[in-house]
């Protein structure tokens, strides 16, 4: 392990932290964009909505572009084509401009992160490969609740254009590390791309997340999106059992301790994301905080967990994956159930407190079971079931976001906002500390020594 490794691990990193930085910034700053381009709800969602469809469409090729390209021109299209998407929201004259820059920034932040997880898998040391895999998911594990108060600091003082424009040189520093420090390590081969896969795949997760976003709004249209997305999905199994290069090898399901992992990182990113939605609107739309303060309750616990994420991946290299992983469960569960009893009573000093508890946990666990569940697989199949945790990652903080809405829009349309929405956050609370429960029972299954080596 040298210099060169953790500098283009960084450089990757940079470019999946800022693409998620903006992503749950420019939510903050919907209001500013409807009033400024004269759009609904329904219009300005698609900054969000469509960054994630690209995303779900680029991140399940990864494995393919990690055979088939060198690592370093992989970079530099990823962040190349970042910086353009970053540059058309800076001097977007429409709405529709300013979508076409998410649309592309998604495309390069679909590249870069599975990436920088295959240069880990790749390159670090195998007693190294949980600090590593810590380092890694410190640069963007913290990315989502940075984004709301980075978002509402940035538009209360300068506007939402400055959003785009302060990340810039962080891109800038990100393209000179990257192409000093960005090496190949193995020869790229010829192999033919899963177009059929690719278009079955991606169709299931467009009706996923136009599913999961139409569900507060209209419910009969969603419940038909998300069975179509399920419908495809199957068709997808059928094809990957089949082909002989299919886009990711459903084989990597059949090994329960890359399973369970595989449940402990979705139970996380949605409860993260959930939570992430519910404390900003509680904090404004309840107790009449402004968009700063309301992002600034989550800004210690990122802090805080970000110290701590390359700690918890050196505990891993030395005690084994039980210890973090089952300690952190419990920690994000303690952290739930205090916020769904205490929430109405305390100040948001003490939520942001109890915010903290959650962050530990989350650091101590985030990193550690991708590394867990990518160990149980063969060298052959790490790019594949990295690219099964970066895509379900993202799919399910959509799916965190989607409960979050759907639970806070059913009760504020039942009476006075500043009440209904205590009630919705009451309910969301709850939900996602089951959530935790579940988290719990899938960190101790992950972890279980008998059966690291069983398949299914």
């Amino acid at each position: 392990m040298d210099a060169k490794l953790i500098l283009s691990v960084i450089a990757a990193g940079i470019m999946s932290f800022v693409g998620v930085v903006v992503e749950t910034s420019m939510n903050i700053a919907f209001p500013a964009l409807m009033k400024e381009f004269s759009v609904g709800t329904g219009t300005v969602q698609w900054i969000t909505t469509g960054y994630l469809l690209v995303l779900a469409v680029v991140i399940p090729s990864s494995s393919f572009l990690k055979t088939r390209f060198k690592t370093k021109p992989l970079f530099l299209f990823a962040i190349i084509t970042f910086m353009i998407g970053t540059l058309l929201g800076i001097l977007a004259p429409s709405f529709w401009v300013l979508l076409l820059g998410r649309l592309i920034q998604g495309i390069g932040t679909g590249i870069a992160l599975p990436l920088m997880f295959n240069i880990v898998l790749e390159q670090a040391p195998f007693e190294k490969m949980g600090f590593m895999m810590g380092v890694a998911t410190m640069v963007t594990a913290m990315a989502p609740a940075v984004g709301p108060s980075y978002g509402g600091m940035i538009i209360s003082n300068f506007g939402w254009r400055m959003i785009f424009i302060t990340l810039f040189p962080l891109l800038a520093v990100a393209l000179v590390v990257g192409v000093f420090s960005i090496r190949q390590v193995s020869e790229p081969k010829k192999i033919s791309y899963d177009i059929l896969g690719n278009g079955l795949l991606a169709v299931c997760f467009v009706c996923f997340i136009l599913g999961l976003n139409q569900l507060s709004v209209h419910l009969v249209p969603a419940i038909l999106l998300l069975l179509a997305a399920v419908c495809f999905g199957f068709l997808y199994t059928r094809h990957a059992a089949k082909a002989e290069r299919p886009l990711i090898r459903i084989n990597i399901f059949r090994t329960m301790k890359f399973d369970f992992s595989l449940l402990c990182m979705i139970l996380i990113q949605m409860i993260t994301l959930g939570i992430g939605f519910i404390i900003p609107n509680y904090a404004q739309l309840s107790r009449g905080e402004s968009a700063f303060a309301a992002g600034m309750i989550m800004l210690p616990g990122c802090l805080i967990g970000a110290l701590i994420i390359p700690f918890s991946g050196k505990l891993y290299d030395k005690k084994g994956a039980a210890l973090p992983i089952r300690s952190g469960t419990c920690c994000v569960l303690v952290a739930m159930v205090l916020l769904s009893i205490l929430f109405r009573s305390v100040s948001i000093t003490i939520m942001a407190a109890i915010y903290c508890i959650y962050t530990i946990g989350q650091s101590l666990t985030s990193g550690n079971v991708m590394t867990n569940g990518l160990s149980a697989l063969p060298q052959e199949l790490n790019p594949d079931g990295n690219a099964a945790f970066n895509t379900l990652q993202q799919l399910s903080g959509a799916v965190g976001t989607a409960i979050a809405s759907t639970i806070m829009a059913a009760a504020q349309s039942k009476g006075e906002l500043a009440a209904t929405t205590e009630a919705g956050a009451k309910y969301g609370f709850w939900a996602f500390a089951v959530a935790a429960g579940l988290f719990v029972i899938c960190g101790l299954l992950a972890t279980r020594k008998e059966i690291k080596n069983t398949r299914l």
